[in-house]
C-alpha cells in the first residue's frame, strides 16, 4: 500500500516551541583522558553520566525535495529505559551574531515498539550506529563526549567498529525560542576547553 503524500510542517513541543543551541567539535582518541579532566573541573560536581545507546535514522519521502527526518534511540546499558524519538529541524540561517547553531527540537519517550510503528507509518530505516560515551552537565548546557561504531550486521548492535580515531564532542542547551542569551553563554564554557577542543557552529549542510 503505498504511503500518503506527506507535507513538511514545522513541529513543536505542545504549546512551547522548543530550539536546540549547539556547538559541535572533536578531539583524538589520545586526547580524550585530558579533556574528561578539565570537564570534570568544569562542570557540576557530579560524577559524569555513562551512556550506551542505539540510534536508528528514518526517512520518509514526500512531495518535497528533502526527507522528513525522524531519529529513534535506546539505551543498551540500561534496562527498562524507554525508546526515544527525535526530530531535530533545519538550522536557522540569517542571524550570524549567534554563537552557536539553532534548530527547532521535539524529543519524546515512547513505548517498545517505535520502530515498528515507524515502519507501519511508511518510514524506511536510512542507517543507523551505536553512541558510547560520556555526559557532564553544567547549569542547563549539557556535554556529550562519545565515539560513533558503524554496525557492520545490520540489526546486529554486537558486531561493531569505531568510525573514526576521535571523539565527537557536543555542547548543546534545549530551550524555548527566543533565549538566544544561552549561545553566548555557550560560547564563553567552549573558550574554556580550548585548545583541548574547539567548540564550532557547524552546520550540517556543508558536511553533506
Amino acid at each position: 500500500m503505498e504511503a500518503p503524500p506527506v507535507t513538511m510542517m514545522p513541529v513543536s513541543g505542545g504549546t512551547i516551541n522548543m530550539m536546540e543551541y549547539l556547538l559541535q567539535g572533536s578531539v583524538l582518541d589520545q586526547s580524550l583522558e585530558s579533556l574528561l579532566h578539565r570537564l570534570r573541573g568544569l562542570c557540576d560536581n557530579m560524577e559524569p553520566e555513562t551512556f550506551l545507546d542505539h540510534e536508528m535514522v528514518f526517512l520518509l519521502k514526500g512531495q518535497q525535495a528533502s526527507p522528513f527526518v525522524l531519529r529513534a534511540r535506546r539505551s543498551m546499558d540500561k534496562t527498562g529505559m524507554p525508546w526515544h524519538l527525535r526530530y531535530l529541524g533545519q538550522p536557522e540561517i540569517g542571524d550570524k551574531n549567534r554563537h552557536a547553531l539553532v534548530r527547532n527540537c521535539v524529543d519524546i519517550a515512547t513505548s517498545d515498539n517505535l520502530t515498528d510503528f515507524l515502519v507501519e507509518m511508511g518510514f524506511r530505516m536510512d542507517h543507523e550506529f551505536v553512541a558510547k560515551g560520556h555526559v557532564f552537565r553544567k547549569g542547563i548546557m549539557k556535554i556529550m563526549v562519545y565515539k560513533i561504531f558503524r554496525i557492520l550486521m545490520p540489526g546486529n548492535t554486537e558486531s561493531i567498529e569505531p568510525l573514526s580515531l576521535s571523539y565527537l564532542v557536543e555542547l548543546n542547551v534545549v530551550a524555548p525560542a527566543g533565549q538566544d542569551v544561552v549561545s553566548d553563554d555557550m560560547r564563553n564554557f567552549a573558550e574554556q576547553l580550548k585548545p583541548l577542543v574547539h567548540l564550532e557552529k557547524i552546520d550540517p549542510k556543508r558536511l553533506m
